[in-house]
């Protein structure tokens, strides 16, 4: 299977979602344009849509059609979308450039930033509680699973505990844990929403929760290399902002090598996890591996 051609067909098919889902505003109001404006300058900034992916994807593991979770999986990345604004902030990470551009506080201003933030997360709601192929019932419970996974026991907590990490150096469980919320509780909710969304039953739930967690730590594990190994124009953002933030890293505390060992280690576990979806996981399974391996 060409991993990099299904990921681009789940990613073309999103951002048509997503366009859909916040039009151009041509209002009386240039403040309110000017929100909208934001919001789709974060929004539509491309990126890999891995969280959406794993969504559409899970979903027609599952028995569902792709389409079916397109909700779910435009709300995934509407919140993934808010948090990054949210990060680049002076007051957060402090970083000018995101995927390639100058963050949205640079071009907007850092207000106008926070709040296109705060509206892309309450969009993310309207849009999950807006699904119409899916049961009411799993509505619920996917718009549930993505306010635990955001907020704070999940990805906002575990970027709590990164803040923190700047002041107080980590051991390799708070390292752990705090990247399995600021990353990976935000790619376990892909993966269970996409369950949902096809009324997937509770062992496929749980493998796909085993497979997300540990595909989320290695793509914290590989972040951290790349932080040291890859350049600005390859990431589409600075590079080097750990060590100049003084964070614990996996990096900093194995060395770049057994780093991605230990990513390899953990990238087996989530292929593993998959099988109880029997020989349907192929593109799962071969994403597992393009993530161990990305360069950017």
């Amino acid at each position: 299977m060409n991993v990099k051609q299904q990921l681009h067909d789940y990613a073309a098919l999103t951002e048509e979602a997503l366009t859909a889902a916040l039009p151009e505003s041509h209002t009386l109001y240039p403040a309110y344009d000017r929100l909208v404006e934001a919001m789709r300058y974060s929004l539509l900034a491309g990126g890999k849509r891995i969280r959406a992916t794993l969504c559409l994807e899970f979903c027609r593991l599952c028995g569902g059609a792709p389409e079916q979770a397109l909700p779910f999986a435009c709300a995934l990345e509407m919140v993934h979308a808010y948090s990054l604004i949210h990060d680049d902030l002076p007051c957060m990470d402090n970083d000018d450039m995101r995927r390639g551009k100058p963050s949205c506080h640079i071009v907007f201003g850092e207000a106008e930033a926070m709040l296109a933030g705060d509206a892309l997360q309450a969009l993310a709601f309207k849009t999950a509680l807006s699904a119409r192929d899916v049961s009411p019932r799993a509505v619920v419970q996917a718009a549930k699973t993505l306010a635990a996974c955001a907020g704070y026991e999940g990805m906002c907590g575990g970027q709590a505990m990164d803040l923190e990490a700047e002041r107080i150096p980590s051991n390799l469980q708070t390292l752990t844990e705090t990247d399995a919320g600021k990353t990976g509780q935000m790619i376990r909710a892909a993966a269970v929403m996409g369950c949902l969304a096809a009324n997937a039953e509770q062992t496929r739930i749980d493998a796909a929760q085993q497979y997300a967690d540990e595909i989320g730590l290695v793509f914290q594990m590989v972040d951290d290399v790349l932080d040291v190994t890859a350049t600005e124009e390859e990431l589409g953002k600075p590079i080097g902002s750990d060590e100049q933030q003084h964070k614990t890293t996996y990096v900093t505390l194995f060395g770049v090598e057994k780093t991605m060992e230990y990513a390899a280690v953990h990238t087996r576990r989530a292929k593993d996890a998959l099988a109880v979806f029997g020989a349907d996981a192929t593109f799962l399974t071969e994403l597992a591996d393009w993530l161990l391996n990305r360069k950017s």
